[in-house]
């Protein structure tokens, strides 16, 4: 049997709230599976620690969504399943932003970045979405790395020779984007469905990730385009 996958859909009702975040507000290693969720056999009602209402989907529905879309719209199923993200990214970045500040009682911005990030992906690692690493050495250059292991969408389709982690990608330019407050773009430049042994993305600007989509086109590896970005290559 496929493994599920958890998605949030909405904010639970007062009834449907997690019992044990009652009982214990300040907890914070709550990303078990048992402690992150709690199911409602009755009626059928999933609820994660954050109290959003959730959903439990197999890979067969992954399949589906992308075999569906490219089926419909061709190759611009990947543009569509990019602003899913970037939607899904920017919503949840204000519900990131609210039960932060009350869990922890600080405002989201005199944090600590790399404690912040890890706070806000965990919950999504605890769903099934995979585990990843931010990498912030190349910040001051106006882009960051993030590499990520057990992608939900790339260990399901299988190699297929081409990135399809657009999902992923428009996850991270929504949340980014308004985290820092001005407009980030994300491209996956490395893909376990390419035969790698994990995901890789590339977020910055708009004019790099167009070089770095040029550059992924022409056959670039994902060592190459993190090279030409650091010797300031652009496009002509």
């Amino acid at each position: 049997m496929a493994p599920n996958r958890e998605t949030s859909i909405k904010p639970a009702s007062a009834q449907e709230r997690h019992s044990q975040k009652g009982k214990r507000p300040k907890k914070h290693n709550h990303y078990g599976f048992q402690d992150f969720f709690q199911m409602d056999n009755s009626t059928g009602i999933i609820t994660d620690w954050n109290d959003s209402r959730n959903i439990f989907t197999s890979e067969d529905f992954i399949i589906g969504l992308q075999e569906g879309l490219e089926e419909e719209v061709g190759n611009a199923s990947s543009v569509i399943m990019y602003t899913i993200g970037t939607q899904w990214g920017t919503r949840d970045a204000l519900v990131f932003r609210d039960w932060f500040e009350k869990e922890f009682d600080r405002d989201i911005h005199n944090s600590n970045l790399m404690f912040l990030l890890e706070t806000w992906w965990w919950p999504f690692t605890a769903q099934g979405w995979g585990r990843w690493e931010v990498d912030m050495s190349d910040r001051k250059q106006g882009f960051i790395f993030i590499n990520l292991f057990d992608s939900a969408v790339a260990r399901t389709l299988g190699d297929v020779g081409k990135p399809v982690c657009f999902l992923y990608a428009g996850l991270f330019s929504g949340f980014f984007s308004s985290l820092v407050k001005k407009p980030l773009n994300c491209i996956e430049i490395q893909c376990y469905s390419m035969g790698e042994t994990y995901c890789k993305f590339l977020l910055g600007n708009k004019d790099r990730i167009d070089a770095a989509s040029f550059w992924l086109n022409e056959g670039a590896t994902a060592r190459d385009i993190q090279k030409r970005l650091l010797d300031g290559e652009r496009l002509k």
